[in-house]
């Protein structure tokens, strides 16, 4: 019965995303949204901590009822053994036996020739709102919804499920489709940013603060324009300028020092940001830098 339900899943996810899905890229799918997967649990995966955490939240109520039976003094063995390693409150929730499960199938997708990399992706999958995605309601009034071809391509940039090719700028594409991410020669970067930029300009008019998006005329020495400058005042008579930057922390340039650090990716180009813009600070106050980093 669990393996018929565990195709039916299976067959149901492959169907929604597009995707043929190997064993590994299911195993994958089937882990918890926060630990990288997209929250399709195996049946097989939370039989066993269904149980334990059933069989401790009953304990008291089954010696209660086989008080009197012969089999009173009997105890499964596996059970108590299991149920040892834990104890209190805890030990009756099943998410509690689910960590555990759930830490060993992680560790198994791990790809030893892949270890930077697989640990970068480890840690943007565990970063505050990378995976909000995939918990928010699907609002096409608000903008939440997304379309089938972008369903298609999410999860399978989360799965590592693409199909492998070359880019038109030469450099091979495989599974993961990281490099699509980065490419110098797509404008994914682009738009993104321009959305984001938006958004923190939409933000503005609803407070009700006059705004400019990419303003011209600004302190810059190479031409360019920050994202966007408030018109009023802000504090000490000076203006709040802003600028929305898109970093990748699986590019190659970045990979090193994801691996090892989240957020390391934000943080560099946060640094980049703040020397960019020094001299707004004589006359704007203090340049707001909102950084995202492109997590899968």
């Amino acid at each position: 019965m669990n393996k018929n339900n565990n195709n039916l899943l299976r067959k149901g996810i492959s169907t929604i995303c597009n995707l043929d899905l190997t064993d590994l890229q299911w195993l994958q799918a089937s882990l918890p949204v926060k630990d990288g997967g997209l929250g399709v649990c195996r049946v097989s995966l939370l039989a066993s901590s269904a149980f334990l955490a059933s069989a401790t939240a009953t304990d008291t109520l089954q010696q209660q009822l086989l008080l009197r039976s012969s089999i009173a003094g009997t105890t499964d063995a596996s059970v108590s053994m299991v149920r040892d390693c834990r104890t209190g409150p805890a030990a009756t929730k099943q998410s509690t036996w689910d960590r555990a499960v759930t830490a060993l199938e992680r560790n198994g997708d791990q790809q030893p020739e892949q270890r930077h990399r697989q640990s970068s992706a480890a840690d943007s999958y565990t970063s505050p709102h990378s995976s909000d995605w995939l918990h928010t309601l699907p609002l096409p009034g608000c903008g939440l919804r997304l379309d089938d071809c972008a369903i298609h391509i999410v999860a399978g940039l989360r799965l590592g499920a693409l199909e492998p090719h070359q880019c038109p700028c030469e450099a091979p594409v495989d599974a993961r489709g990281l490099h699509g991410l980065s490419c110098r020669g797509g404008n994914g970067r682009s738009a993104r940013r321009h959305s984001l930029n938006d958004l923190v300009w939409r933000a503005m008019a609803k407070a009700d603060i006059p705004a400019l998006k990419e303003p011209s005329g600004l302190l810059r020495t190479d031409g360019k324009r920050p994202g966007g400058v408030t018109l009023l005042p802000w504090k000490q008579r000076k203006c709040v300028t802003w600028d929305v930057t898109v970093s990748d922390t699986l590019a190659q340039s970045y990979v090193h020092e994801t691996s090892q650090t989240s957020g390391a990716a934000a943080e560099a180009a946060a640094e980049r940001k703040r020397n960019k813009y020094l001299s707004f600070t004589q006359s704007y106050f203090l340049f707001q830098s909102r950084l995202i980093q492109w997590e899968l």
